[in-house]
């Protein structure tokens, strides 16, 4: 039957307590006798003074009131009186062959006559009878000396008898004690001893195992197991490491052959990713060149000078600035200022195309000042497009689009840094539950676009899906700052319109990512 070490050390600890407790048990009793022996020697001086001061507080009260005849007196002399009967009918009353008693015997005796006489005294005086109770005070004075006489007789025979047995006391203590710290000690030296056997018995067995355990961190294998025959936890953990160590062996043979075949797969699989890494930045960037076509806007708008149509101006200098900004930023990042000035233009060129059906407000916080705040490019006007192609395009009333900005703090987001939040709100069609994790599962594929994926769009222009133009969004976002959870969708429901959320990091960022940020993509569809 395998006893656990536990068990072993409550028994263990479980004896050592009992001895201890037995041997304190034995010094306490012992004391505890030699204090009653040594309050017995000295309580019959006690009581002898105790004695004498009642028959002195008696006396006392009897000659007052003899003088006086006060009250206070004459009540003393009962209290004390029976105080005095109390204490001497403790003394001895029978003839016995011991000096002691025979004193005690003598002064109860005189104390009772003692008392009468006093008692006579105080009635005479009570009576006016002078001649009487002098007499009878003159008796009780004779007994009163008597009576101390022998009291302090007794209680000088009684101090010597008491310091002789005190003495012998004292002799017992002082063995008393010996043999006690005799006796702790024993204790003491064979609990240590007992707990040492044990605790080695226990711990040795442990020892081995570590320095086996030691070996083979340090690349030893072949090291010796050390054999456990207890049954304890030591032992089960002993087998459990040699079982271990076996399977070990097994399996470093058994996988050192194809150990250099992993590592030529795992370097052309790095390779690949590396590659495909490439290939997708360059996917991003290439989704849409507008030099073409910012050139040709250009020479309309100037054309529209000189024929003197301002709107047409107007609309094809916001275009050309549209573009202009797509160019100019498929290099680098941007600023606030710069993408909310996009977007600006991007809602202008869609008003002056759908007669100025669309609502657009921005709500930007004093605290924030967008032109110190920087973010990759692209980012805030394909989320405004796809609030707009897939929110409120094909809704009955007024769509409404809001850009929300604002501060968080680094205790209110989830990247522990304090951030920029960028809202846009819609109170379009809205969307499922279903449509959002598809959404985000796509942005997380990397924004990898399927053939049946690309949807027509107004005008008859073919645009990718939502789901494209967020995951390059969210690409990013995330290559950009380092960061995941940057971008969010919340929507209740259909008809419930829907909010797209950007979490901007406004602390620095490590060069490594700066130069890693040269993605822009224009895209289209929700």
């Amino acid at each position: 039957m395998m006893k656990s070490i536990q068990s072993k050390l409550v028994i263990l600890m479980l004896g050592m307590l009992s001895v201890v407790l037995l041997v304190n048990l034995y010094v306490f009793i012992q004391s505890m006798a030699m204090m009653h022996r040594i309050d017995r020697v000295f309580v019959s001086n006690v009581s002898m003074v105790e004695l004498t001061d009642i028959l002195d507080s008696v006396q006392s009260s009897v000659y007052e009131y003899l003088n006086t005849r006060s009250s206070a007196s004459l009540e003393n002399f009962y209290r004390y009186e029976q105080n005095y009967r109390d204490l001497y009918a403790e003394l001895n009353d029978r003839i016995v062959d011991n000096s002691a008693l025979m004193l005690e015997k003598n002064i109860r005796f005189m104390s009772e006559s003692y008392l009468e006489a006093a008692g006579e005294a105080v009635q005479a005086k009570r009576g006016r009878n002078v001649e009487e109770y002098r007499s009878a005070y003159q008796s009780a004075r004779k007994l009163y000396d008597y009576i101390n006489a022998y009291i302090y007789e007794l209680n000088t025979l009684r101090f010597a008898q008491n310091s002789e047995e005190y003495q012998n006391l004292m002799r017992v203590t002082s063995s008393i004690e010996r043999s006690s710290l005799m006796l702790i000690l024993a204790a003491f030296a064979a609990s240590l001893t007992l707990s040492t056997m044990i605790i080695r018995q226990m711990i040795g067995p442990l020892k081995d195992l570590a320095g086996a355990a030691n070996s083979v961190a340090e690349g030893n294998l072949d090291v010796e197991v050390p054999s456990v025959r207890s049954r304890d936890e030591v032992g089960v953990v002993t087998d459990a490491f040699s079982r271990m160590l076996e399977s070990i062996r097994e399996y470093i043979e058994d996988q050192r052959v194809s150990l250099e075949t992993e590592a030529r797969m795992k370097e052309n699989e790095l390779s690949m990713q590396a590659h495909l890494k490439e290939a997708q930045l360059k996917y991003l960037q290439a989704q849409i060149n507008p030099h073409f076509l910012f050139n040709s806007l250009n020479a309309g708008s100037q054309l529209a000078v000189l024929e003197g149509a301002d709107r047409t101006e107007e609309f094809l200098a916001r275009m050309a600035d549209f573009f202009r900004y797509n160019v100019r930023k498929t290099e680098g990042d941007a600023s606030l200022k710069e993408e909310i000035n996009s977007v600006e233009n991007y809602i202008y060129v869609l008003n002056v195309r759908f007669a100025g059906d669309i609502h657009y407000t921005e709500e930007i916080a004093e605290d924030i000042d967008p032109e110190t705040v920087r973010m990759p490019s692209m980012i805030l006007q394909p989320i405004v497009e796809n609030a707009i192609q897939h929110g409120i395009h094909d809704m009955h009333g007024d769509g409404k689009v809001t850009l929300y900005v604002e501060g968080v703090s680094a205790e209110d987001n989830e990247t522990g840094r304090s951030c920029v939040r960028i809202t846009v709100a819609d109170n379009g069609t809205g969307m499922t539950g279903t449509q959002i994790r598809a959404i985000m599962q796509k942005a997380g594929s990397g924004g990898t676009r399927r053939e049946d994926e690309a949807v027509p769009s107004d005008g008859g222009e073919d645009h990718q899906s939502a789901g494209i133009a967020l995951a390059n969004v969210i690409s990013r976002l995330e290559l950009y700052y380092s960061e995941d959870d940057l971008f969010s969708i919340w929507s209740d429901g259909p008809g419930c319109g829907t909010e797209v959320t950007v979490l901007l990091p406004v602390g620095e960022k490590e060069e490594a990512e700066e130069t890693e940020e040269t993605e822009e993509t224009v895209c289209t569809g929700f």
